[in-house]
């Protein structure tokens, strides 16, 4: 798994969506869960052309059948669609039972659910296939393992909780999803996030930002990811990432050393460590901060799940940092989903020598991220425009900085060991022996030079001349 995640189609925005992967279901009675407003025959709305009429009792076999069918055929062909992800009021048992039915039963980004129930409420979409409506058959597979009770039990069990829309802590910035479009057939906002760990999510999220980069990322990205992380948490910034090797864990570690929280956002259920070897960093993570993932409890990851996963990291948070990531990488996937929600992409530089740095220059060089090189430069990127602003570095002044032109030019003149003549001095300078001696006696009234017998030469302590510039 180490690899596979990095399959990205950074410009394919358009490309025409293929089925997701689903396990084989392994055969269970399927349980009927309680509705608000569904008989065994009727229910209360029909989709009509993306439109939810009300108050309409039509068989249960015909429910939206054509519009359905219709949207699972165009799938992929155009806009986001799906589901809103705004409840109308706070959430209440059946909004979250259906959501958290939908997480398990629709893989995460599905551009084909997303076409297929656009316009609809996740109530609705979870009766259509408690129903089984035609149309509905590419999500029925999973059905008979959905058990949003049982997930919600096991959640609770393990320390975790599902945040949904009109929730306190739901985080309303990942609703940009709805309009970012697609990027590697993914798209879409969640049905909701199982989140673990004391912090509130939206509170740790107002103010974020992601680290990502490479697995196999060599000492200097280690370094550079923790020494960066370790910073924005101590300015009071929470450091996002994906868990995983590499420059992941490094960013994790850092922020856990500051004085801020980490997010762990997963490609797997929160209950899941993964990778295993990751564990104590995880369990750190849980007494600190929090982890996250749009998967129920005991989901595997997939290689699909980890670019599912990477559009959350760049929608939750105000900027996505590349450390070190080669040319075709996950990172740059989610500096891609970055772009699309409007958020700020930066990248840290690194040797031109090494392949792990390429995909970082290519952001700076084709698509405009900010080179970023300290904590500074990252809270200016994420910050109000005209505030935080970088102080750009200064070499420090020195006693000779500010002399006039000609008394600069005699300075330069006076030998550091062997006291020299005024008139050598001033051939040297190319001045007037005047001037020359006028220079000279204000460079000693400034302690600069000092006279003996047989002429002048530069104190000690002076600084030697500047070189002149190539």
């Amino acid at each position: 798994m180490t690899t596979n995640c990095s399959h990205t189609d950074l410009g394919n925005h358009t490309a025409a969506a293929r089925p997701a992967s689903s396990e084989a279901a392994q055969p269970a009675p399927a349980q009927t869960l309680p509705t608000q407003s569904v008989s065994a025959e009727t229910v209360s709305g029909q989709a009509v052309r993306g439109q939810i009429v009300p108050s309409q009792s039509v068989p249960a076999q015909a429910v939206s059948a054509q519009a359905v069918s219709a949207r699972v055929d165009e799938a992929g062909v155009g806009g986001t669609g799906g589901p809103t992800g705004k409840a109308t009021a706070a959430a209440d048992d059946g909004e979250r039972l259906a959501r958290a039915g939908l997480s398990r039963v629709v893989e995460p980004g599905d551009l084909a659910a997303l076409k297929a129930f656009e316009g609809l409420e996740a109530r609705e979409i979870w009766e259509l296939l408690q129903q089984r409506a035609p149309g509905t058959e590419r999500w029925i597979t999973r059905l008979a393992e959905a058990e949003p009770e049982r997930d919600l039990e096991r959640a609770a069990a393990a320390g975790a909780r599902f945040v949904i829309p009109g929730d306190d802590e739901w985080p309303e910035q990942v609703e940009v999803l709805a309009e970012a479009g697609q990027l590697t057939r993914r798209a879409g906002v969640p049905f909701g996030l199982w989140v673990r760990g004391p912090a509130n999510l939206r509170q740790v999220l107002t103010k974020s930002v992601a680290m990502v980069g490479a697995r196999a990322c060599s000492s200097y990205g280690e370094h550079v990811a923790a020494e960066l992380s370790s910073g924005l948490s101590d300015n009071g910034i929470t450091v996002v990432s994906g868990g995983a090797f590499g420059i992941d864990a490094a960013a994790h570690r850092g922020a856990l050393a500051g004085a801020g929280v980490t997010v762990a956002v997963l490609a797997c259920g929160v209950d899941v460590s993964y990778p295993k070897t990751n564990s104590a960093l995880f369990s750190r993570i849980v007494e600190e901060g929090l982890v996250m993932s749009e998967l129920p409890p005991g989901c595997s990851p997939t290689r699909l799940r980890f670019l599912s996963r990477n559009r959350l990291i760049a929608a939750a948070t105000l900027g996505t940092v590349v450390i070190e990531a080669a040319v075709r990488s996950g990172a740059l996937n989610s500096a891609g989903w970055a772009e699309q929600c409007g958020r700020a992409v930066l990248a840290v530089p690194g040797p031109i020598t090494s392949r792990m740095s390429e995909g970082a220059h290519l952001l700076v060089r084709e698509r405009n991220a900010v080179l970023v090189t300290n904590v500074a430069d990252i809270v200016e990127a994420i910050s109000p425009l005209g505030t935080r602003l970088t102080q750009y570095p200064h070499a420090p002044k020195n006693s000779t900085d500010d002399l006039h032109h000609d008394l600069r030019r005699t300075l330069d003149a006076v030998p550091l060991r062997n006291p020299a003549p005024a008139t050598r001095i001033a051939t040297t300078a190319g001045l007037d022996l005047e001037t020359t001696h006028q220079c000279l006696e204000t460079l000693a009234d400034l302690t600069l030079i000092h006279k003996e017998d047989s002429g002048w030469r530069l104190t000690p302590t002076t600084p030697p001349p500047a070189p002149p510039s190539p």
